[in-house]
Formats: structure tokens, sequence, C-alpha cells
């Protein structure tokens, strides 16, 4: 094959991102060389208008272009980064633990996304949350238990094909017992063989069961598995154990190898070459780097490995055209699926239910809540992680406050301690907290806050490992509809 032939393969096998509201130039010539699909994140995405031209334009350049994003909803929103998802994350629903409401919100999702154009999502997270410190995983996942996760993971699965897009399970064999983020470093997952069976596993056979259209591995060091490679660049971890013994046949996709778990150790090229002859089919790439140099590195890297026999051309023959079938599917889905509704601009009623149902209160909230007045709300706020991003906001001041005028917020991050942060003596106080478990600093300020005002309410936005105060609600993730979930329950409206 000419090395102009095994460029196109390359291309087909990439999946990167750009930066700008339109495709720039060397995207829209490079789908007309082989380029196989485009990433899109939240710096691509102005409005629901805006975002389904875009995907037009790359559809003009190739009818069956695979078009990405990572939606989960919950707290990692793409398509809602600027004012925080209006549905419910998986955690949440989890809550509730009712697959088919989990179906219907994945479902309702994927009309959305079908509409705009999106043919493929990098959802659902089928980690099991089985470490609570854990710093990149948390609401992401449906919960800690490995039969819960499961059958939500393909009710899931189910409600987004339904709509036309595909699913992609994530991150392959399981990232959520670690304390560590495989965007910065590479975790190392301790369980052995017998308790990955009964745990990590198990929602990916069931998402495999489901139907699921890809995997996406993860950036993790499973010893059990493979004690030399991370899994993404494991023939052990996706050939043996996920080709041959979970029986997947669809495309394996790679977490960003720009990540630092895998791009420290065998450079950002090499983890791409090496995660292709381990048995992935697509590369994922564009969320730190996100130009056509970029791009070209994967591409003429993979090209020098098939020529120096490093990389089989066989193998990478076989990854596009497990792309292609992909592309394949979401050609016939999308022609298949009945026309969506418009977008609303309020986001969607039926997330906003489903938040409602996973709020949880605790302890004795007579006389405390509904809240007696406009209170005077204090949010904690830890530092981001990059899954999340910086640019979704949070917090439940905003609907609070349209809901009872004359609410007064403070924010408060680590570097802002000590402060006084109750304040408004005689007014109802508001505790926000995100994951207060995790963060020594952030549960040191609340009980202070709590010894001045024991009528506190605290709302936990994040998981609810630490239950504390006289009236403790949880949303069990830190969305727009949780946020206005809780805000109706303080204000006596739900």
């Amino acid at each position: 094959m000419t090395e102009r032939n095994l460029a196109g393969l390359a291309a087909a096998v990439l999946q990167p991102g750009f930066v700008g509201a339109t495709p720039p130039e060397w995207v829209c010539r490079w789908l007309g060389e082989g380029l196989g699909a485009v990433v899109l994140f939240a710096r691509n995405v102005v409005d629901p208008d805006q975002l389904a031209a875009l995907t037009a334009t790359l559809r003009a350049e190739r009818p069956d272009v695979l078009v990405a994003i990572d939606e989960e909803a919950g707290d990692v929103t793409r398509i809602e980064s600027a004012r925080g998802s209006s549905r419910p994350g998986n955690f949440a629903l989890g809550a509730v633990d009712d697959p088919a409401l989990t179906e219907e919100v994945a479902r309702d999702l994927g009309v959305e996304l079908a509409s705009l154009g999106v043919t493929l999502n990098y959802a659902p997270d089928a980690d099991v949350n089985n470490n609570p410190a854990n710093p990149v995983i948390g609401v992401r996942a449906f919960g800690a238990d490995p039969g819960l996760v499961a059958r939500h993971t393909a009710a899931w699965v189910r409600g987004l094909q339904s709509a036309g897009v595909a699913a992609c399970a994530k991150h392959f064999p399981g990232h959520g017992d670690t304390r560590v983020d495989s965007h910065h470093d590479l975790p190392r997952i301790t369980a052995d063989r017998s308790r990955l069976d009964a745990g990590e596993l198990v929602p990916f056979r069931a998402a495999v069961a489901a139907g699921v259209q890809a995997v996406m591995t993860g950036h993790l060091l499973v010893p059990a598995l493979d004690p030399d490679l991370p899994a993404t660049l494991s023939r052990r971890i996706l050939g043996d154990l996920l080709r041959d013994e979970l029986g997947f046949s669809g495309v394996v996709v790679t977490d960003a190898v720009e990540m630092r778990a895998v791009a420290d150790r065998y450079g950002f090229a090499g983890a791409a070459v090496r995660a292709l002859a381990a048995g992935a089919d697509a590369i994922c790439v564009g969320g730190e780097r996100a130009d056509e140099e970029a791009a070209r590195q994967l591409r003429d890297a993979i090209v020098a490995a098939v020529v120096a026999g490093e990389l089989p051309e066989e193998r990478l023959a076989e990854a596009a055209k497990r792309v292609g079938q992909l592309a394949a599917w979401t050609v016939a889905a999308r022609a298949a699926r009945p026309a969506g509704a418009a977008v609303s601009p309020d986001g969607s009623p039926v997330g906003l239910a489903a938040a409602r149902r996973a709020l949880r209160v605790s302890g004795d909230a007579a006389g405390v809540l509904p809240l007696t007045g406009a209170p005077h709300v204090v949010e904690f706020a830890p530092p981001r992680n990059i899954a999340i991003g910086a640019e979704t906001p949070w917090g439940i001041a905003a609907p609070l406050t349209e809901l009872l005028p004359g609410t007064t917020t403070v924010r408060l991050a680590e570097a802002d301690l000590p402060a006084g942060p109750t304040a408004a003596a005689g007014r109802p106080v508001v505790l926000v907290v995100r994951d207060l478990h995790r963060h020594d600093w952030m549960r040191a300020a609340v009980a202070r806050a709590l010894a001045e005002r024991p009528d506190a309410v605290v709302v936990e936005l994040g998981v609810p490992e630490l239950v504390t105060g006289r009236v403790h609600v949880a949303t069990h993730g830190a969305t727009r509809a949780g946020a206005r979930a809780a805000a109706e329950l303080l204000a006596g409206a739900a």
C-alpha cells in the first residue's frame, strides 16, 4: 500500500478536536482526505442553531463523518456548558434507581444531540465509584454498587441509541477505584481478578449486552490484567478481555492520548501507535491539543509505524474498517429516527423532573424548611477537575434568588479562608458544599459555620459521603437541574 493510502487509513482512525464555533479550513480539508471523525468540546458550542450549522458544515464535506461529543449530562456537559446541564447526571439517576427513568433521560438527551447533528457520544460513564476519594469520577458514576451501575449503564445505552446516537461506555476496565486523575498521572487499580469480575467489569458486560456501539479505554494500570501496560496500550486488556472474553465487536476508542497518564510515559504519538497495535480502533485527541499539527503528528507517526513494521498494516485497516462500520450505523440510525422537537431554551423538562426525584433530605427539617425568608448563601468552591471544565457554572444561588428575592451570596475557595461565612444575623443560612468529605479546609469551615449557626441548611452538590448539619439536602450532582430542584425545596416551591 502506498504511503498516501496509509495516510488515508491513519486519518480515518483519528478523532481530533479543534478550536472555534466553525470548522477550521484544515478540518474540512482533512475530511476530504479521509478523516473519519471529529470531537466537539464546550469551546465549539455557542447555541443550538450555531452547533447545528457547524455539524452541517462537517457533513457537507463528508456525509458519514462521526461527530463525537463528551456529553454525559450532569456535571460534564458540553452543549449546556454556559448554563449548566438541565439534566441530572449519573449519580442522581442512580440515587433514584429507576432504570426506566434513566432510559428516558438518555433518550431525551439523544433526541437533542441528534437534532444538533451529533452522532457519537462519549457516554455513559460505566465506572463503579467504589473509592469515595476519587478525584475525577465521583458524581459521574451511577454509584458504588456494581449491579446498580450495570442496570443503569444498560438503560442509558438503550435510551441514547434509540434516538439514533451511538453510545460509548467508559473508562474500560473501570476508573472508579483510584485516587489519581489520569489527566495528570497514571492511576493504579490494585484489585485482583475476582474483585474486578464482581465489580468493575460488571457494568461493561451489561453495556456490551445492551448493544453499545463503542467503548472508551481508561489510561489505567491494572496489574491483575496486565502488570506492564496501561489498559489503553494493552493487547491483553483490549484483545483478550474486551474482545474475546466480553465479546465486544464495536469500536474501541481511546481516552484522549495527550493525557499525561500515557503521554508522559510513551510520548504523544507513541501512545497512539501503541494503542492501535494493542487493539484500539480510534484515537481521541484535542481536549488540550486541538490543532492541525497535533493531528499531523499522529497521522505521520501511524504511517511511519506501519512502514517500519511496528504496526501491522492489517491492524490499521481493521481499525479503519470498524470506524467505517460505526459511521454506517450512525447514517442508518439518523435516517430512521423521527424528527426531534426543537431544543427548548429552558432546557429539558424531563431532566428537571428527574432531578426533583433525586433530592434526598436528612435530619429534622421541621421549622427549618421551607426557609422563612431570603437566606444568606455561602458556597464553598473546591478546585475543578479538567473533565468537568472551568466554564460550567454551579451552585444554587441563582435559582434561589429567583424564588426568594433578596438572597445574598458569597463564594469561598480555600485561599479565601478563614472568613466569617455566615454573617446576616437573623436570616436563614445555607451552606453549599461539593464533595465535603474530600476537602479538609471545607470541613473545617463548615464546622465553624455550624457552630455559629446550627440552624444552617447544608446542601451537598457532590457525593454525600459526609452528612452533617441539622438539615442536609443532597442533590447528587452540581447541575442546573439539581440546583433548581434544591432551590424549590428550600423556598417551599416544590
